[in-house]
């Protein structure tokens, strides 16, 4: 996703290339991947022909172990050579090249250099089915791992990827189907009923329902009126919609969300990282210490028999490749971030499912996160000034703003604003409007706007709970317009769930203190403060953050960008919020729904959990089989089986994650 403020160069840029030099693949080795069908990149061999290749050796393998151990068949030596290196080679060819063009390179402490010098080893002591066996199983399980892997990552992309091929346009009175690429801004466009809207727009029909699901996770119809909002990725339920494009496809929501989602698999978790610079070095320290286990009983061992102390050595080289642990830690973040996506959270990053592990305190905007942030005009009372007058200028004014309160007031004017424009118009951030108006400077904002002009007004509305818009002409108070707003219905229960895990609740605002106090009341939340500003907020997160809290800030408005990117988790509500505030955040939540942050705390904490499972059981099975190698007691046949079966559990693990329901 292309970011328009780079606020968080840590979060964002510096990560990105932490994550490329972690890989450890630069151009060359991502081309080297390219030759592996195992890498889950592009292929150098048709699918048919991997499958044949694998399902002959198996044949042959079986047909060598019954003739071997069923019948008792006793084959020569050169024939058994022979066919066991066909085998071999239909199975482990892309293997052995993988190693070679790494070794060529200086590589060697890979997988791929540990299964071919394995395997190889066991054809050098005349171990040739069990040689055979390693390289089949290996293969089968890098394949089974690489195809989940594919798998995972295209359900993401599935998930979400409903932009339809073709949209109906009327242009020049006639109707005809293009493609929604070419459609251009202010045209009109027709959905009918069970068709998928292709570009966000504005409804010229009287009223229509929709399915959101693929936006927010809800399956609840959604019913749209006239001049209301479409995005792309609604399904239309009932009646044909006659839609004006606000939005050029490129710039939809729904577009905007795949690249977010594509964009959060390629993003590593810090346990993923760790794991790589973990393989990197564990690798060369099992290699030595499988030559050690070759080599150092020479001088101690009175009849030391080198083929018998390399057949050791070669199960420690099987037993101890780290593919479980790289394939299936990813896998469990895709798992966490389809989860979540299901369920209209939307992650950018395996890592931020981490974060979300560690968040005792969640800091919260009062207006769209808690409340609906649909504001009604309650009450208007003017002081030496014509009531109509002041809804006039104050609606005039009120036009340029985003802000629901704004949006109230221009609603509540109807048709009184005519064609009147507002010049000069100036947003002063956490205060209001100015502009000019039939050569009248009007000032249209909250408390804090009539102190910076020094505008006096009566002290008995400094008082009141809600919120209210104050007015002034001329640099004199003219009056106010009194605004409610309505908690969301699962605010209340939000809190209490949050409380129950232990998280500090604390709401910041930029409305008067009397009104925050009010809803904090309401919802039950542990601290409240109001009549800040952006820097303000920024500072109270500061003050939790000094106090050891790992932080979740939540908010819709541009003016929380700032403190979202400040925060350890940045959750912007992604329905009512504002563009820079959703490329700003590390989380989205789609429906605008507060109870959706205990929903990706639980994604985040079962991501973890599965993920370190995978880690806990690779290592414990490869420490006892790593010694039982270097004791002679397991054999190549154990360590494959081994290696490979806790390899496919930790996938079926992490798999598990993408199959739950929430």
């Amino acid at each position: 996703m292309k970011i328009k403020k780079k606020i968080k160069p840590d979060k964002n840029q510096s990560e990105k290339r932490e994550l490329h030099s972690q890989n450890g693949q630069d151009e060359e080795h991502v081309e080297d991947e390219r030759h592996h069908y195992g890498s889950g990149e592009i292929s150098a061999k048709p699918g048919w022909l991997l499958h044949w290749n694998l399902t002959v050796s198996v044949f042959i393998l079986a047909v060598l172990l019954v003739l071997e151990y069923a019948f008792d068949v006793k084959l020569d030596n050169l024939f058994l050579l022979i066919v066991n290196a066909i085998a071999y080679l239909l199975a482990g060819w892309s293997i052995l090249e993988m190693a070679f063009r790494k070794a060529k390179r200086g590589d060697i402490f890979n997988e791929f250099v540990l299964m071919s010098v394995a395997t190889l080893g066991a054809f050098y002591i005349g171990e040739y089915t069990e040689g055979v066996a390693v390289m089949v199983f290996y293969s089968m399980g890098e394949w089974f791992q690489n195809s989940a892997l594919s798998k995972a990552k295209a359900s993401i992309k599935a998930l979400l990827d409903i932009r339809p091929d073709e949209v109906t346009v009327v242009r020049n009175g006639i109707t005809q189907s293009i493609n929604p690429s070419e459609v251009r801004l202010g045209e009109e466009i027709t959905i009918k009923p069970g068709e998928k809207v292709a570009l966000d727009g504005e409804l010229l029909s009287k009223n229509s329902s929709f399915d959101t699901a693929a936006l927010t996770g809800e399956s609840k119809p959604d019913t749209r009126y006239k001049g209301e909002q479409i995005f792309a990725g609604m399904i239309n339920l009932n009646t044909v919609a006659e839609v004006k494009v606000t939005a050029l496809f490129k710039d939809s929501k729904l577009s905007k969300i795949l690249e977010m989602v594509q964009d959060a698999t390629a993003r590593k978790s810090q346990t993923q990282l760790f794991i790589s610079r973990f393989a990197k070095v564990y690798t060369p320290i099992v290699f030595f210490l499988a030559l050690a286990v070759v080599s150092a009983p020479y001088f101690f061992v009175e009849d030391y028999i080198f083929n018998e102390w390399l057949y050791r050595g070669l199960v420690f080289l099987v037993i101890s490749c780290p593919c479980a642990l790289v394939v299936s830690i990813p896998l469990g973040y895709f798992g966490g971030i389809g989860l979540a996506s299901r369920n209209g959270i939307l992650f950018k990053g395996g890592n931020f499912l981490d974060v979300m592990t560690k968040v005792n305190a969640i800091v919260m905007d009062k207006t769209g996160t808690l409340t609906k942030g649909v504001f009604n005009v309650q009450q208007v009372v003017v002081c030496d000034f014509e009531e109509t007058e002041l809804i006039r200028l104050a609606a005039v004014l009120e036009k340029n703003s985003t802000h629901p309160i704004g949006e109230a007031v221009v609603n509540y004017a109807g048709n009184s604003i005519g064609n009147i424009m507002a010049t000069n118009v100036e947003e002063i951030a956490g205060h209001g409007l100015k502009g000019r108006i039939e050569n009248k400077e009007v000032l249209a904002g909250n408390l804090k706007l009539l102190k910076k002009f020094n505008i006096s007004h009566p002290p008995e509305i400094e008082k009141i709970v809600y919120t209210i818009v104050v007015v002034a002409v001329n640099s004199k108070y003219a009056g106010y317009i009194t605004i409610a707003d309505e908690i969301k219905e699962d605010a209340v229960q939000a809190i209490k769930e949050m409380h129950s895990l232990d998280i500090k609740t604390v709401m910041l605002s930029g409305d008067k203190q009397t009104v925050v106090d009010e809803v904090a009341k309401q919802v039950g939340i542990n601290a409240a403060y109001g009549d800040l500003l952006p820097e303000a907020k920024v500072e109270k997160v500061q003050e939790l953050k000094n106090q050891g809290f790992h932080i979740a800030f939540v908010g819709d408005g541009v003016n929380d960008a700032p403190v979202l990117a400040f925060a350890d988790a940045g959750i912007a509500m992604g329905g009512l919020g504002s563009d820079a505030t959703i490329e700003t955040a590390d989380v989205v939540i789609q429906n605008d729904q507060p109870l959706k942050l205990i929903s990706a705390i639980k994604i985040g904490k079962i991501t973890r959990r599965t993920v370190w499972q995978n880690i806990i059981l690779a290592m414990v099975v490869k420490i006892i089989v790593l010694t039982l190698g270097a004791g002679g007691i397991a054999t190549l046949w154990e360590a494959v089986i081994a290696d490979v079966g806790v390899a496919l559990l930790a996938i079926l693990n992490a798999v598990r994650i993408q199959r739950m329901t929430f």
